[in-house]
């Protein structure tokens, strides 16, 4: 399959902003990308050509969810995944590794893989890393992910060890079992440096087409988070995309690409679309609120999305109000262009040599739901050096 990472900015420091184009069968892909997350071929109330026009590239589907149901065959037989789902774009799948971590009381682990009882129907599955590329095969996707153990950040070092050996073998067992499908590494290791530091150097040794960053986002702390995105990366070639997979909050990503970080995904922006949540510079807001019941201008007076361009905030507020499904779908849009629309305006201030000062601006404006995260990263980023 085709399948290739361009940088079109490198900087000097393996720990910065980059520039890069991913080519595959289905198009190209700049970086850094946010992929919206179609779990089971469907990006949760939008027709496919509605998330097009947010201007995404590339979504995310989740093999293990689509093994389950409707069956990986089935969709082989409708075509594959891209015309089962009217999606003419790249495709990246997970395999369902967190799936195993996330359903611990339905699963059991060992070296052939894991067999666990399905939440759906409770039916007894066993799913091991040929398997899970013999499904992502079968769909037909562009970029796929290897089966991996993934454990809790916070994993006594010993048993993260153990997930991190684990993985290192599901990944070699992934790849033989799909030549000529681009399998990414997945580099595991909880919040332990020297574990992390050795799985990255043994995934790098294994010349991977690209490289995840599994195993954070899952309960640890922020700052944990960001040392172990450093210390990967720090470690990982330079001419290999680097994902870190299931993180989507605006400021996280303004971090990330900080870091140099190139794909992210997350179901964050659909799901707090359809809570009512939506994001704006300032961080996010509560379009049920009562202070938007008469407000006659757009949710986010910067946005380009539908619902800004052609609805009122109150009209907006009045359909949540009112349970009118047209809500969800309208601040869904609104949440994944804004994603969409944000590493655009990084990837255009990397290319001017402006992402320090655009980072600083924005991360010192921009208002987690936690205020104490955001005085905290506020003191980072004037700590850390400029490029």
């Amino acid at each position: 399959m085709t399948f290739s990472f361009e940088l079109r900015h490198d900087p000097a420091d393996p720990v910065a902003p980059r520039l890069g184009v991913i080519t595959t069968a289905h198009g190209q892909v700049q970086t850094p990308v946010f992929m919206p997350v179609g779990t089971l071929a469907n990006v949760k109330t939008l027709l496919p050509g509605e998330v097009a026009q947010t201007g995404a590239e590339i979504l995310l589907v989740n093999a293990y969810h689509l093994y389950l149901r409707p069956g990986h065959e089935l969709v082989a037989e409708l075509g594959g995944v891209h015309q089962f789902m009217d999606w003419h774009g790249p495709i990246l799948s997970d395999s369902g590794g967190f799936q195993v971590f996330s359903l611990a009381n339905l699963r059991r682990v060992d070296e052939s893989g894991v067999r666990f009882r399905s939440h759906i129907d409770g039916s007894e599955h066993f799913y091991s890393p040929e398997v899970a590329m013999q499904v992502q095969a079968a769909l037909g996707v562009d970029i796929a992910m290897p089966l991996d153990h993934v454990v809790e950040g916070r994993t006594a070092e010993r048993e993260a060890r153990d997930a991190a050996e684990r993985t290192l073998r599901w990944y070699e067992r992934s790849r033989d079992a799909a030549p000529g499908l681009p399998v990414f590494g997945i580099v595991q290791g909880g919040t332990h440096e020297p574990l992390r530091r050795w799985h990255a150097r043994a995934l790098a040794a294994l010349d991977a087409p690209g490289y995840s960053i599994g195993g954070l986002s899952v309960g640890e702390a922020k700052d944990d988070m960001w040392a172990m995105t450093e210390v990967v990366n720090a470690e990982l070639p330079a001419d290999r995309p680097r994902y870190l997979m299931g993180v989507g909050s605006p400021e996280d990503l303004v971090n990330g690409v900080w870091r140099g970080v190139d794909m992210f995904d997350c179901v964050l922006p659909t799901r707090l679309g359809r809570n009512g949540a939506l994001f704006t510079d300032d961080g996010r807001v509560n379009i049920r609120n009562s202070r938007y019941r008469a407000e006659p201008g757009p949710v986010d007076r910067d946005c380009d999305c539908l619902a800004c361009l052609r609805f009122s905030a109150a009209y907006v507020h009045h359909l949540f109000r009112n349970d009118e499904l047209l809500g969800y779908r309208l601040a869904t849009i609104h949440n994944v262009r804004y994603l969409v629309r944000l590493v655009e305006r990084m990837r255009d201030a990397i290319a001017s040599g402006t992402f320090d000062p655009f980072a600083e601006e924005y991360l010192a404006r921009y208002r987690p739901t936690d205020e104490a995260v955001r005085a905290a990263q506020k003191v980072r980023w004037l700590q850390r050096p400029r490029q």
